[in-house]
């Protein structure tokens, strides 16, 4: 099987819950990406690299349920996020990149807390499904 047809199937076999950690892992590539393509002057790269992080980062939020209580939270630091991507191309500042990614990271880390805790529920204590 190849790479991509591996990654294909992971993506078409996996859980809402593992489908937007795909997505924050994904975005956390791109803005490093963008940082590395930074920090060489490939100012072409950076910025294909971080409209691939404002592409999940949008996704993200048109994903998100209208109704559900926490997306009134958790909207605005998704378009926080966003401006933060944009200043960082325009004004190509690391430090932007930095704080967008540590941003990204925390969402990732509670995202991943919040699988294992349903795993947890789902098939109790030994749940490694």
């Amino acid at each position: 099987m190849s790479i991509t047809a591996y990654q294909n199937n992971s993506v078409e076999t996996a859980s809402p819950g593992e489908l937007t950690l795909m997505l924050y892992n994904g975005c956390l590539k791109f803005i490093t990406q963008a940082k590395k393509a930074m920090e060489t002057g490939n100012f072409e790269q950076k910025n294909t690299s971080i409209q691939k992080a404002q592409n999940i980062i949008r996704e993200l939020m048109v994903t998100m349920d209208p109704d559900a209580p926490i997306t009134n939270e958790i909207m605005p630091l998704y378009d926080y996020i966003n401006r933060r991507l944009m200043d960082a191309n325009l004004k190509n500042e690391q430090e932007i990149l930095d704080e967008a990614y540590s941003l990204v990271a925390d969402f990732r880390d509670t995202w991943k807390e919040v699988i294992k805790q349903t795993r947890i529920q789902q098939y109790g204590q030994g749940g490694n499904a």
